[in-house]
């Protein structure tokens, strides 16, 4: 596909920012941060409302059929919203580990309530400090899975999770229904996230992949949702950057306006170029879905857009001097979601790893 976005994804991009302007507010974003276990179900009824659940589902289950493309500018709208619920990344993965699975059950049982949002999904491969360990601690046998996951995302609401375990003596993943799994909130620096430890002790599963056929499902999942928090990242770091501007243009000190201010100015051009170099990349990455290269393609995407967001949110909130460290301001809402954001679907070492073997064929 071209790089350049044709009228249909321009509309996406820009409905989605308007219906998020309209229904996404801090007032209810700052209370979410004081609250272990709940998230935004406005915006939640909202992006169900608006099909963005069903958007790269295929059209045989109730989805809409489109791609990694559109997705992705829906998630970077919700980003500039900081919106409170992890669940269009985290259910896009699960969805696209069912369909890379080949299992048409388990297809036509789960995706049609994906799509519609009436199901939660989670992904939960990490265990400690590693993304994708080779031989997971978490097995499966006899189709039940024993062990536990700590700090999933969404794992506080979901229904489902595919999950990285080891079944036989090799890396595997499977499919759980987390009515049988034992749940514990993590207090964390973004609530909304709904991250929690899961442990299972004879949890009935299924099982979609096992061996190298696993492991390279695994590595597209996770590169797809790199991809999707890459363009929320995106969407998080420019809504930064104008902020930051508008303030520069607004604030007077010593006799005038801060934005005059070389130290200023130039801080506001970097936050310009990041965010310009993370785009770019989000955007070849969403173009090389399902290529040779779309692997290293999403590694740039996400350890570009992370590094834009998370100095976007540090130096805006500099820029704003005292001001921009209180509750009410709200720019801690973003400082908040760039650190999540920076270590779920793994962080930069992870990424900047899987690059260099990528690129040299060694693993580093």
């Amino acid at each position: 596909m071209s790089i350049l976005y044709d009228e249909g994804q321009q509309a996406i991009a820009t409905e989605s920012r308007r219906v998020l302007d309209a229904r996404v507010g801090k007032d209810r974003l700052l209370k979410l941060l004081e609250q272990v276990g709940e998230y935004d179900k406005p915006f939640w009824d909202t992006a169900v409302e608006q099909g963005w659940t069903a958007l790269a589902i295929p059209e045989e289950h109730g989805g809409l059929g489109l791609g990694l493309v559109e997705l992705g500018l829906v998630a970077q709208a919700t980003g500039a919203a900081t919106a409170g619920a992890p669940f269009l990344t985290i259910g896009y993965g699960a969805s696209q580990a069912l369909i890379g699975s080949g299992n048409a059950e388990l297809q036509a049982a789960w995706l049609p309530r994906l799509a519609a949002g009436e199901a939660l999904a989670t992904v939960a491969f990490a265990e400690g400090a590693a993304p994708l360990p080779p031989l997971p601690t978490t097995t499966f046998a006899g189709g039940k899975l024993s062990g536990a996951k700590e700090g999933v995302p969404g794992a506080l609401k979901a229904d489902v999770a595919v999950v990285w375990a080891t079944h036989d003596g090799k890396p595997a993943m499977v499919l759980a229904e987390l009515k049988d799994a034992a749940r514990t909130p993590v207090d964390s620096y973004d609530n909304s996230r709904l991250y929690a430890d899961l442990a299972f002790a004879g949890t009935p599963a299924t099982l979609l992949a096992e061996g190298d056929a696993a492991l390279a499902l695994a590595r597209d999942v996770l590169a797809r949702m790199a991809v999707v928090t890459a363009h929320e990242q995106v969407g998080g770091a420019e809504a930064l950057l104008y902020i930051a501007r508008d303030y520069a243009v607004t604030r007077r000190a010593f006799g005038q306006l801060i934005g005059a201010f070389q130290s200023i100015k130039h801080r506001i051009a970097e936050m310009y170029g990041l965010v310009e170099i993370a785009r770019a990349n989000c955007i070849h990455a969403a173009a090389r879905e399902g290529q040779d290269d779309f692997l290293i393609a999403a590694a740039d995407a996400r350890i570009s857009a992370t590094e834009a967001y998370d100095t976007n949110a540090r130096d805006c909130i500099q820029i704003h001097g005292g001001i921009g460290v209180t509750w009410e301001q709200g720019l801690h809402l973003h400082m908040r979601r760039a650190r999540s954001l920076a270590v779920e679907t793994g962080n930069l070492y992870f990424w900047e790893d899987l690059l260099v073997e990528q690129l040299t064929g060694v693993a580093a």
